[in-house]
């Protein structure tokens, strides 16, 4: 493959060879121009499809071609059809890529360039004939190299004979190739960034969408208990107040005047609206907590593809930074399980764990018998105080309030399984557990 800086100092050096420049010389020169500028343009966007085209309408130009088209290497390592132009610059359908496959496979197979000249003569490399089918007289195809990486292979043809000028055109096409591949090189690491940072920013949206239903659900719960502790006390105390007033009224009535019997209903009219107050009260703090409780999606699935995806889309975050996570997974049967909230129960212990040790080191393990799963997350942060934290239960006791704790067990509750403390000599390890299939 041409360089650019190996044509400029090839060109000079013929330049200063003589001192009035003869045909030839002008013309590499003009070639060089021309490079340079189609350089620039293609360098000027990181979109991909508008550097494909950049590309493939100047390859189309400078050779004077009829047609051109790109193919890329794609993640499975085989090249695929991205944009075909003819020379006016409108788009070929991909049906239309009907040249032949043998030249571009071989052009990538070995990353050397093919000229060909007279193609109706010369199918070596066309089993199918499709050069004799399609007229075709001029095929120039070069492989795309950058960083001494394959990326694809740009290709123009055309059913007009036209002389190659191995040290003009083929040069020329040659440092196009080279330069192109440099920039859809760009433009496609560009757009990796972008679809990056746009699965990261989907991730945050959804974690934040998640944590705030967590939060809510944690407060209508904690509310919805205060107030039926609340409000089971005071229907106690007014229910009492209200057979104390009737036996007075009884025990006392043969003694009482016509103004204090008034004084006895009145009193006992409003205990009775505060009980009927009271008791709508109560209605509502159980629908509050009914409403609280998060309904299970379950579906069957692949938990270690699971705890994958949030290591994933976590990693990035600016909190797990400096987490490293290890995986020890054993090969698991499936099992009926909520994933999203599966989900979000991982992301709070991967956060307790993180907030407990910036530079926690995260180990999951997972493994199974015939009636469970088991997930155990392990950290290497200071641990729970064994005095005080024997249980979940003592854990969730120990750190009242948060509602991330209640959440992963109101989630393995909900999926009818189990979370412990797993007592370790060092850090804080976690197991959760679903029921098989």
């Amino acid at each position: 493959m041409v360089k650019l800086t190996d044509l400029k100092k090839t060109i000079d050096e013929s330049l200063d060879k003589s001192t009035l420049p003869n045909d030839e010389s002008i013309e590499k020169v003009k070639n060089l121009e021309l490079i340079l500028n189609i350089v620039k343009s293609i360098n000027k966007s990181l979109i991909l499809e508008d550097v494909l085209e950049l590309v493939l309408k100047n390859a189309i130009t400078l050779t004077n071609s009829d047609r051109g088209f790109i193919v890329l290497k794609n993640s499975s390592g085989n090249l695929e059809y991205k944009l075909g132009l003819n020379a006016g610059g409108s788009p070929l359908p991909e049906s239309l890529f009907n040249v032949s496959n043998t030249v571009v496979e071989d052009v990538f197979h070995h990353g050397q360039s093919k000229f060909i000249e007279g193609a109706q003569s010369d199918t070596n490399y066309d089993p199918s004939k499709s050069i004799l089918r399609l007229e075709l007289q001029t095929i120039l195809c070069s492989p795309l190299i950058t960083d001494d990486k394959k990326i694809g292979v740009i290709y123009v043809d055309s059913k007009h004979l036209h002389k190659i000028k191995a040290r003009e055109i083929t040069d020329t096409f040659e440092i196009l190739a080279g330069q192109a591949a440099t920039a859809i090189r760009n433009a496609q690491l560009y757009h990796g960034q972008i679809s990056a940072y746009n699965a990261l920013q989907e991730a945050n949206t959804q974690l934040i969408r998640a944590e705030r239903k967590a939060l809510k659900s944690s407060i209508d719960t904690e509310i919805g208990q205060s107030l039926q502790g609340l409000v089971h006390i005071a229907l106690l105390e007014t229910e009492s107040l209200m057979r104390t007033l009737e036996k007075a009224q009884k025990d006392f009535e043969a003694e009482l005047k016509d103004r204090d019997l008034i004084l006895f209903d009145r009193l006992k009219l409003k205990s009775k609206v505060a009980i009927d107050s009271i008791r709508s009260i109560q209605k509502y703090a159980h629908v509050l907590m009914e409403t609280s409780i998060m309904n299970l999606n379950k579906d069957s699935g692949d938990l270690s593809r699971t705890i994958h995806s949030v290591i994933k889309y976590i990693s990035p975050m600016k909190k797990f930074h400096s987490v490293k996570f290890k995986t020890d997974f054993k090969k698991l049967p499936l099992c009926n399980y909520d994933s999203e909230q599966i989900q979000h129960l991982l992301v709070h212990l991967f956060t307790n764990s993180a907030e407990a040790k910036k530079d926690a080191t995260i180990t999951i393990k997972t493994y199974s018998d015939d009636k469970q799963i088991f997930v155990e997350v392990e950290d290497n942060g200071p641990g729970f105080p064994v005095d005080k934290v024997k249980t979940f239960i003592d854990l969730l006791n120990l750190k009242k309030g948060s509602y991330g704790l209640f959440l992963c067990k109101s989630i393995i509750d909900q999926h009818n399984g189990e979370i412990n403390i797993i007592e370790k000599s060092q850090g804080a390890t976690i197991q959760f557990s679903l029921p098989v299939n």
